[in-house]
């Protein structure tokens, strides 16, 4: 269907155009995806917290928050750094160049995984690894009561988190392009190693529309 828009121009509404326009079969994979993946490490963390001493889980715990904050300066990076260096340090072959440009062609796909899906995975384990201390510390026969404990637990999870986040806010803005370079070189390791193809499907698209 078309509609007239206030200036006489023709506005196409058709299903499939508002399918690509809001990329909203990103949107279905990634929920399909968090979805999965929550579930998958939320019970690997179960297991491995259950098994795991105070001061072992307290580190995997500060190791969480630590992907998370990292994690959300990736997305932030790739939303604030330009294309513009990395064709230049592709121009003359320099490794992890070429895997920047991609990076910063899907910012939209890139960021929100990492904010979002990462960074809820990242949450919702340091939930359980919280949880998992404040079982231990209350058989330990602290005298201290289980809910303040929590309470205790949950407000040092949100204020590292969320201090963590502000300030790797701060540096990814100012080193975005360093962040970007930084996370293409892994990924391009990655992806030559294990052949993981992440940007296959996007480069296919971008070459027919060329």
């Amino acid at each position: 269907m078309s509609k007239n828009n206030e200036n006489g121009k023709k506005v196409s509404h058709d299903i499939s155009d508002i399918w690509k326009k809001y990329n909203l079969k990103w949107v279905v994979i990634v929920s399909i995806w968090t979805f999965i993946l929550t579930i998958m490490i939320t019970i690997v963390a179960e297991m491995v917290f259950i098994n795991t001493r105070v001061v072992f889980a307290f580190i995997i715990l500060i190791g969480i928050i630590l992907i998370g904050v990292t994690s959300d300066m990736v997305g932030v990076a790739v939303t604030v750094a330009s294309e513009r260096p990395f064709h230049a340090m592709a121009a003359d072959r320099v490794e992890g160049a070429k895997y920047a440009i991609k990076l910063l062609k899907n910012a939209g796909p890139v960021s929100n995984f990492c904010n979002d899906v990462i960074g809820d995975i990242c949450g919702i384990v340091s939930g359980a690894a919280g949880i998992n201390i404040v079982l231990q510390l209350e058989a330990s026969f602290l005298p201290i009561s289980r809910t303040l404990l929590a309470v205790i637990m949950s407000g040092f999870i949100a204020s590292l988190t969320v201090g963590g986040k502000a300030i790797g806010k701060s540096v990814a803005i100012l080193q975005s392009h360093v962040i970007v370079f930084s996370t293409a070189k892994v990924l391009n390791f990655l992806d030559d190693k294990f052949n993981l193809h992440l940007f296959s499907k996007s480069n296919k698209k971008n070459r027919k529309e060329r």
